[in-house]
């Protein structure tokens, strides 16, 4: 067991303009090393966490799926902290699915009600959403590491009694890290090895990872600028240089710390304690409220055939209609999808109700006819001779998907009623990620090194639209001559390490998802 290791704390690209590596590379280190097990431990954030979970899995590497939790001082909800009071952090970890499911609490919770330049919780959140986690003290920005830096060891040990209690003597962890050339690290290790011996609380050894190799330390550099809106130039910044915060062997973490055979020890134990399963690709479809004495399935024929009389009169329902209208009943009864187009109806009937305009439907749900029986739609598909085998097929079941417009001005009433309908906490709208594109590496990288905005943007107009770095440093004889120039060739060879990397985040304009109730 001592000749393994696992990483329990690493940024991916997700960790939003912190962390360099991409979620493939960070897996093939820990296979090309034969690591059983890695964590992902973004900043705040489990943005990463499905993506990773599910190449780990593919790749026969066991996922651990954490956050690097952002811990308020004075209540995630206090809007008024002092500068020099910025949130500890802490490292916390999915065991199972309860665990899952209270770390996805816990992030949201901070993202809705604690975010003041971070998305913050504090331990009573803790105290009610610790069940399934496993918890350490993080790097040298966590409380144990600060009370160590202020000599306070009275406060670090009431700080280590207080979370042994609430997680558990078996789910607390100590943390120590390899940085030989970083002074307070080296406080840090001593002050916490100190309290071990005193408090009988385990110690981990954890590797800090923002970038996956030795010599991406400056691109990496470069990508905190971006972040913090500085330039290389300037002296007075936040800079990793000098840390090696690279993916490490474990040979390298067996090394740094041979004194200590037993915190490499401890996280396989820890590796060994995680046995998250998760279910995915599986549809839970959602529950709609239906009249008494009715399915899903019943209540769905009933408004279609009051629709077909509403549509086209007593008298103008031909019996191709009727036989449409019955065939569409048939495959949506067969694939489960009743609930789902009630659902749909009911907040699009609403939206018309209540003068909100809305589109008449595009895409392949103006194939069906019973969703333009209901109101979800408002062309006849068998006027204009459309298919519903586009929109929902019987022999290729996949989930049907009915693109709906709302004017701007009232999109937030619509999914107000929904929420208001379903439950709050069964309505979620989507998350976008911007990640870096070609043309913005070369800009955003020439800024931070303070190169002319007319040279970047020149450069970035030489790349074909739709083509990446790589291919058009190759294609593009322009851009081959100015390889061969020394600022030329480190800014490309930056924005190509760049590329890809998650810019931002934001709310889908208008996407929104209702979720299953029993969940």
């Amino acid at each position: 067991m001592s000749q393994q290791f696992v990483h329990l704390h690493i940024h991916s690209h997700y960790s939003l303009l912190d962390g360099l590596g991409k979620v493939d590379e960070l897996i093939k280190l820990a296979k090309q090393y034969e690591q059983p097990a890695m964590a992902l431990t973004d900043h705040g954030v489990m943005y990463g966490a499905i993506e990773f979970y599910k190449k780990a899995k593919k790749a026969g590497i066991k996922p651990i799926i954490g956050v690097e939790a952002y811990v308020a001082r004075h209540g995630h909800t206090d809007k008024r902290p002092k500068i020099d009071e910025r949130p500890y952090h802490l490292v916390l970890l999915a065991k199972n699915e309860i665990g899952y499911r209270n770390l996805t609490k816990l992030t949201t919770i901070a993202q809705l009600e604690g975010f003041y330049y971070k998305p913050r919780i504090d331990f009573e959140l803790l105290k009610q959403y610790h069940e399934g986690l496993i918890c350490s003290t993080a790097c040298a920005a966590g409380e144990l590491a600060q009370h160590i830096l202020s000599n306070d060891f009275v406060a670090a040990k009431e700080m280590i009694a207080k979370y042994q209690e609430l997680f558990g003597a078996d789910n607390f962890y100590l943390e120590v890290q390899s940085h030989p050339h970083h002074e307070k690290q080296n406080v840090i290790n001593d002050g916490v090895f100190q309290l071990a011996r005193e408090t009988g609380a385990p110690v981990i050894a954890t590797n800090d990872v923002h970038y996956p190799n030795k010599d991406d330390d400056f691109a990496q550099d470069v990508l905190l600028c971006i972040q913090t809106k500085r330039t290389l130039a300037e002296t007075e910044r936040m800079s990793y240089i000098g840390f090696d915060l690279s993916f490490k062997s474990t040979q390298d973490m067996i090394d740094a710390f041979a004194d200590h055979p037993e915190v490499i020890e401890n996280t396989v134990k820890i590796a060994e304690a995680c046995n998250l399963e998760l279910v995915l690709g599986k549809n839970v479809l959602p529950f709609f409220p239906l009249p008494e004495g009715l399915t899903a399935d019943n209540y769905l024929r009933q408004l279609s055939e009051e629709g077909l009389i509403k549509r086209f009169g007593e008298s103008g329902i031909k019996p191709e209609l009727k036989e449409r209208m019955d065939y569409e009943l048939s495959v949506i009864e067969k694939t489960g999808y009743a609930g789902y187009f009630l659902i749909v109806a009911d907040f699009i009937n609403w939206a018309k109700d209540n003068g909100v305009v809305v589109g008449p439907g595009r895409g392949s749900a103006a194939g069906s006819l019973v969703s333009f029986l209901i109101g979800i739609t408002n062309i006849d598909p068998v006027k204009y001779g459309l298919y519903f085998e586009r929109f929902l097929n019987p022999e290729r079941i996949s989930m049907p998907d009915i693109d709906t417009d709302f004017a701007d001005s009232r999109r937030d009433d619509v999914l107000n009623y929904v929420a208001e309908k379903y439950g709050r906490d069964h309505v979620a709208q989507i998350i976008t990620f911007g990640t870096m594109a070609a043309r913005n590496a070369i800009r955003d990288v020439g800024r931070v090194m303070s190169l002319p905005y007319n040279y970047c943007d020149r450069v970035a107009k030489l790349i074909p639209m739709g083509m990446d770095l790589d291919e058009s440093c190759e294609k593009v004889p322009e851009l081959k001559e100015i390889q061969l120039e020394d600022d030329g060739k480190k800014l490309l060879d930056i924005a190509r390490r760049l590329e890809g990397v998650v810019r931002h985040a934001s709310t889908h304009a208008c996407g929104g998802t209702v979720v299953a109730s029993q969940l």
